[in-house]
């Protein structure tokens, strides 16, 4: 065994420079207010945006559907879970009425601190740049204004660029860079 060490960046932005308005979503999508019975939903949507991304090295739950499905039972037991600031984002297909999940944001909030927390946003890659992740992420921005905290935070691995490129483009800065230590096994 060995380890790898995997660096992030811990980003943060004051909500009163954060954007207000969400983009609107394509056609066939459909944004859904938390709800507990959702957690599958929420879990599968995490699983298929992270199986296959780095994050899954980090983080190896998010490359498990029984790890996401615990994460999210979890996350909404936190102290300071934000139904408010987690959302999840439908696709339901022309052709044949299909639904799946392709996008979900969790928040957690910390009045001591004035502070909001993004907690793995994800969209699936076959739904990636059509403007789900921007829409999510101003949904959960959304939610903790609505809880009059002052800022959001989150973290993110540096080789996930698309992402940092998205949080540049909000306006989130770094404030922080951390170094993640993940056993690996070499063969």
């Amino acid at each position: 065994m060995g380890v790898t060490y995997f660096k992030r960046f811990r980003m943060e932005i004051p909500l009163q420079l954060a954007p207000f308005h969400a983009p609107r979503l394509p056609d066939h999508y459909q944004l859904i207010r938390w709800d507990l019975t959702l957690i599958p939903h929420h879990a599968d949507a995490k699983y298929r945006s992270f199986c296959s991304e780095i994050d899954s090295n980090v983080f190896p739950c998010l490359g498990d559907p029984s790890g996401c499905h615990r994460l999210m039972e979890e996350i909404a037991k936190k102290s300071g879970f934000l139904p408010e600031a987690t959302w999840l984002v439908i696709y339901r297909d022309p052709d044949d009425g299909s639904i799946e999940a392709c996008g979900t944001v969790q928040g957690i909030g910390d009045p001591s601190n004035g502070c909001g927390n993004i907690q793995n946003l994800g969209v699936t890659p076959e739904h990636r740049g059509s403007g789900i992740g921007s829409f999510l992420l101003t949904k959960a921005l959304d939610g903790f204004r609505r809880h009059r905290l002052e800022r959001a935070s989150l973290e993110v691995t540096a080789q996930n660029i698309d992402a940092v490129k998205l949080y540049h483009r909000f306006g989130f800065r770094r404030v922080k860079t951390v170094y993640k230590a993940v056993e690996v096994a070499y063969s």
